[in-house]
Formats: structure tokens, sequence, C-alpha cells
């Protein structure tokens, strides 16, 4: 069997067979490395496969491109979807225009064909310390601890460092959410910020 060829290939061989009648899909396959069973189906006017949209594309190229934005907008604020979630978007496009729901791997198959998207387990956040995740809040809290280093004349010898840990009522478990791929967004899930904590230092 020929190796596999690209789209320019098929494309010359279609036109010398248009420049010669006599020459057959077989010769032309030959001379290009063309399969020459695809070269008889283009010739009919059968598209490629990479033009014929995906059979588990059930959203118009927009409604598509409207949940890519969705997603990598709740992935940059720190509230990365599941695939439940994904799944309830498309079936919310879908129902406005009275069309079936999608299947149940809808989800899956639409985050490999897209190349913004990925899968990936996420990492509880809290929601204090991204409220906190700004470079002029961290400056001034720098800034206010040399004043108070100044002031009360505290020798380095005298600073202690503490590590702290929590454990926090209501938190949220780790599981597979859709984010970008391109690493902007980090899988990070904002943890809220009314649950009761207990530290341990």
């Amino acid at each position: 069997m020929p190796p596999k060829s690209d789209e320019k290939n098929v494309i010359l061989a279609l036109q010398a067979m248009q420049n010669n009648p006599s020459l057959s899909a077989r010769a032309a396959g030959k001379i290009y490395s063309v399969n020459h069973e695809k070269l008889c189906c283009r010739k009919l006017g059968i598209p490629s496969r990479r033009d014929i949209p995906a059979n588990s594309q059930k959203l118009t190229d927009l409604e598509e491109l409207v949940i890519v934005q969705h997603i990598l907008d709740l992935a940059i604020k720190g509230f990365p979807p599941r695939m439940s979630v994904v799944e309830d978007m498309a079936n919310r496009l879908l129902a406005t225009r009275d069309a079936p729901r999608v299947g149940s791997r809808w989800a899956s198959n639409f985050v490999k064909r897209r190349v913004e998207l990925q899968t990936c387990f996420q990492r509880k956040y809290d929601y204090q310390r991204a409220k906190c995740e700004d470079l002029e809040v961290i400056h001034s809290w720098f800034k206010l601890l040399r004043n108070t280093i100044a002031k009360y004349r505290i020798y380095k010898a005298d600073i202690y460092n503490f590590d702290e840990t929590g454990f926090i009522m209501g938190v949220i478990s780790t599981a597979m959410v859709v984010t970008s791929s391109d690493g902007r967004a980090k899988a990070k899930k904002v943890q809220p910020s009314n649950r009761e904590w207990v530290t341990v230092i």
C-alpha cells in the first residue's frame, strides 16, 4: 500500500488526472504516492476527512468557541470546570434550538479536539490567599514588616520562622477539571472563605 500522503500530493495527483484524462487513478497514485482509492473518492467529489466535521461535533463553530472562551475565563479566575459542567454548557446551547443532548463522551472528545484545552487534576487554593496574590499587597506587607523590625529594634537572631498548616471544614476535593493548555491558568480551585479553620503551628 502506498505511504500515507499529505493533501499537497493529493491535489497534484488530481490536477495531473485532469490535465491527462487517460491517466488512471492507480497510475497517478503510484506517481504521487497517493492511495488510488482516495483519488477516486476525491474525483467523485467526496471531501477529505479533515474537511468533514467530527461525528462528536454537535455544536456550531461559534458555539464551540463560546464554550472554550468561557472555560478559559473560569480557569483564569480560579474556577476550572469539571467535565460534567462542560457537558451542561453544551446541552444548554443545544436546548435553545431544540437539538438533542450530547452523548456521555462528548465532553471528553471535545477537549481532545480543542488544542486550547486540557484536562488535569485541580489543586485547592484558599480564597484569602487568592485575594492576596497581588504584588502591591505583598510589597506593602514586607514594608510593614521592615518598619516593625526597625521600630522595635528586633535583632535577626530573635526572628523565628513558623510553618503553618490547617484543617478546613468542607474542603474542596481533588477532581479532574478542564483548563488552558498553554499553562496560563493553573488548575487551582478557589476554596470558599466561609469555612471554619483549625490551625496547627
